[in-house]
Parts: C-alpha cells; sequence; structure tokens
C-alpha cells in the first residue's frame, strides 16, 4: 500500500485533497460553479494571494470568511505526512479521533456549513404559502433535495474545523419576494436577536465533543416556519474511500396548519483518497408528515463500480395510507431533477444549478461574542489563507488544548457541561430552548 501511495505522489504534479473525515462536505457538498450567488452587503477581500506575514492588524478576517477561492494542494511536499496519517489507520476504524493534518482544512467551521442547508430561503420559507397538504410535502421535498448543491464555490472539498464544545454560529437571509425593506421589528427573543420577522434566521451549537454532535435551528416569524436538527458524525475508514455517517433527524414545523415534516440525512464518502478525490451522497433518507399520513423516499445512489454515473437520485411521494406513490424523482441532486406526476402525466424539471444562492449575512467579527465560530477560528482561517501552516497549525492546538483544559476542570470539579441554546431530550436528541411554536404560544396565552 505505501508503494502504492509513493508512486500515485509522484505521478501527480499538483492535486487537491479531500479530507479522510469530510463531517461537512457529506452534509453540504461542494456548489455547482454555475450556480448564481446574490450576495448582500458582501466585501471582497482585502488582501493579496500568496505566503504574507499576517499581521493581525492588517487583516481583514470579515473578508477571509467571504472570499471562496480554494487553492489546490501540493501532494508532494506534504507525502511524508500523508504517509504517516495512513499508517495510523485501519479498514473499518472509526475516524473520529484521528488528527488530521492542518493543510487540509477548509476556512470554516462545520457548523456554519450546516447554514447551506437554507441558501435558498425562498424554497424553504414558500412551504408555509401553500395551502394543499400534498402540495406542501412536495415543496418540502423539493426544499430538501435542492439544498445539498449550494456549497462553497470551491473544486476543492476539505475538511471543515472540527467545532469546539460550545462553539455558536449564527446568520440570516432576507427572503427574495418578502419586503425585506420595510420597517419590521426585531424577533428580541428569536434565536437571532438582530434579525426582522420577513427574515430568516439561523443558530448552530455544537452540543456534545464525544460523540460529535451538532444542534442547529432555523425560522421565519412572519412565516410561523421553523426547523430543528441534530447531527452525530460518524466516520469509518473503507479502504480507498471513507464513509462519514450522518446520524439524526431534522423536523420542519409549520404553525399555521400544526405540521410536523421529519426528516433523515444521506451519508457521505470520500472516494479515491490516493489519487484524485471526490464526494458523492449515498443511502436511503425518509421525510414524512405524521398529521397528513404523507411519506417520502429519497435514494441516494453511490457511483457503481463499472459506469460514470454520478449523484443520481430517486424519489418517491406517497399518500396517506398508500402504498404507489404519487410522484416520483429523478436525476442528480447537484444538477437537473425531473418531477413526474403518475396521476396527471405532467412532468416539471428542477435545475439546481440556475436557482440562486442567495448570501446569508453574518454579523462583523468584532462584534461576535468569544464563542462563536468566525471569532474562534480566525487565525486558523488567516493562517490557511495566506498559506503559514505553522501559524494555523499552533492556533488550531490552541483551541484544542484549552478545550482539553476546560474539559479536565469540569471532571475534577464533577461538573457536567451545561448547552446553552438547545436542551437535551432523548439519547442524543437535542430541541431549541426557544422555539418559535413556544414563543407564540405564550404571546396568545398572555394576550
Amino acid at each position: 500500500m505505501m508503494r502504492l501511495l509513493n508512486s500515485r505522489l509522484n505521478f501527480r504534479r499538483r492535486s487537491s485533497l479531500r479530507s479522510f473525515e469530510n463531517d461537512a462536505a457529506s452534509a453540504v457538498p461542494v456548489a455547482s460553479k454555475s450556480a448564481p450567488i446574490v450576495a448582500n452587503n458582501a466585501r471582497q477581500p482585502s488582501v493579496r494571494q500568496g505566503p504574507r506575514s499576517t499581521n493581525a492588524e492588517d487583516i481583514d478576517y470579515d473578508a477571509l470568511y467571504e472570499d471562496n477561492d480554494e487553492d489546490d494542494i501540493e501532494l508532494e511536499s506534504h507525502g511524508s505526512v500523508i504517509r504517516h496519517l495512513l499508517s495510523q489507520v485501519k479498514i473499518g476504524m472509526d475516524l473520529t479521533k484521528v488528527v488530521l493534518p492542518t493543510f487540509i482544512l477548509e476556512r470554516r467551521s462545520l457548523l456554519e456549513m450546516y447554514a447551506d442547508y437554507f441558501a435558498h430561503p425562498d424554497m424553504f420559507v414558500g412551504i408555509a404559502d401553500i395551502k394543499d397538504p400534498k402540495d406542501r410535502m412536495v415543496q418540502v421535498v423539493k426544499w430538501y433535495l435542492s439544498s445539498y448543491h449550494a456549497g462553497r464555490k470551491s473544486t476543492v472539498a476539505k475538511k471543515p474545523y472540527n467545532p469546539i464544545l460550545g462553539e455558536v454560529f449564527r446568520c440570516h437571509w432576507d427572503v427574495p419576494l418578502e419586503e425585506t425593506n420595510a420597517i419590521e421589528d426585531a424577533v428580541q427573543d428569536g434565536p437571532v436577536p438582530w434579525c426582522r420577522r420577513n427574515q430568516l434566521s439561523f443558530v448552530a451549537e455544537q452540543v456534545s465533543h464525544h460523540p460529535p454532535i451538532s444542534a442547529f435551528y432555523a425560522e421565519h416569524f412572519n412565516k410561523r416556519i421553523s426547523f430543528n436538527a441534530h447531527v452525530y458524525t460518524k466516520s469509518k475508514f473503507l479502504g480507498l474511500s471513507v464513509c462519514v455517517y450522518n446520524i439524526g433527524q431534522g423536523i420542519v414545523s409549520v404553525l399555521d396548519y400544526d405540521e410536523e415534516y421529519f426528516l433523515t440525512f444521506p451519508n457521505g464518502y470520500g472516494r479515491s483518497i490516493l489519487t484524485v478525490p471526490w464526494i458523492e451522497l449515498g443511502g436511503t433518507v425518509t421525510i414524512a408528515c405524521p398529521k397528513t399520513g404523507y411519506n417520502c423516499t429519497i435514494e441516494f445512489i453511490t457511483k457503481p463500480f463499472y459506469g460514470n454515473k454520478k449523484n443520481k437520485i430517486t424519489a418517491e411521494i406517497c399518500g396517506p395510507e398508500e402504498k404507489k406513490p404519487f410522484l416520483t424523482v429523478s436525476g442528480e441532486w447537484n444538477g437537473v431533477m425531473e418531477y413526474k406526476w403518475t396521476e396527471k402525466e405532467t412532468e416539471e424539471q428542477v435545475d439546481v444549478n440556475t436557482l440562486t444562492i442567495i448570501k446569508k449575512q453574518v454579523k462583523p467579527i468584532c462584534e461576535q461574542d468569544e464563542n462563536e465560530s468566525r471569532r474562534l477560528w480566525k487565525e486558523v482561517t488567516a493562517g490557511l489563507k495566506f498559506n503559514e501552516i505553522d501559524k494555523a497549525t499552533n492556533a488550531k492546538q490552541a483551541l484544542e488544548q484549552r478545550q482539553r483544559d476546560q474539559a479536565k476542570e469540569r471532571k475534577d470539579s464533577g461538573q457536567e457541561w451545561q448547552t446553552k441554546l438547545f436542551i437535551k431530550t432523548v439519547e442524543d436528541s437535542y430541541v431549541y430552548v426557544k422555539p418559535l411554536r413556544q414563543r407564540i404560544s405564550s404571546q396568545t396565552s398572555n394576550t
């Protein structure tokens, strides 16, 4: 195996390396470059490309996070590191605790990557506008299937930062066709207190470190719709590929109809990790609404050994107590998907590359709390951007050491970690501490 690795490293002059434990790429893959982006108050990085001294006074850290350019990685210069890494792993081994080299990291946290599920906020909030329960189910499926292409604009899929316990990420979106310029009250008791009622807000928290569990929540106050999810990532080394299991559940709550849509997440696979690595999704996903009985089964189909078919999906949506689907979906989750109604014999095509990606809005780092993602990881991000790997590694190790020290202090004092924004319910499930449904009910009872 080592001879094979050496020969392939020397054969390729330049290449991109994906993470062995690509948690976030399994949840939110790399976006298609042709998808248009609407940037809200976006700033271009005021830095030049290439290595340079990262003097903190000269760095616009906010711009670094808005810069989507990712350089390819020269494997030849990191060959010894990769060989050492491979010597530590065995087939079937859980990679959660394997320390990965800093140079393969993507410049953002896993918590931020989960926000990509709402890169099309109009599709999500549009669920609440539909009056027919059958059509609402179809809209949930359309939003879900259209969310997986909206990752970073890069040909390189790297590993995001493993969130620190207690880390938080907040952002919000303007929703197209909404009167975002209208004077609206801020939702001060919501997940993003400065977010207005006609905007979609999002918050995520790393609620557990062992096992690694992230929880996230989104809501639109005016549309009376919310989403709550928790994801436990578990990765295994498969020899020439890596599998990342995304264990967890998400719930779409449509308050005006008192409906909840329960959904699961596909697994991610990092393929051909010794040659030209690439990511695909695989596994069965379900979406179901217990109240109406409508349900959907989605198959993320992995590439066969022979053939070039990648990123394929099939889906079937069934009515209550029906086994025959009234709608089938086929195509590619990062391309064109065809929706076929069996009863009406009508078809609709959705090309995700033509959908407008709405840019999320994040508070400037200087105004963020110490435990917020971009502020926590800013020195690692700067080191990676300017190719100062030692500085990035030292900053990363300092964060990890602080986490270990705090864990030891809690253990010595007999204290348990307390989450701030999410409450643990059963097993490893977490719900947002002040969901929209609860707040609206409280306001109604008080009036």
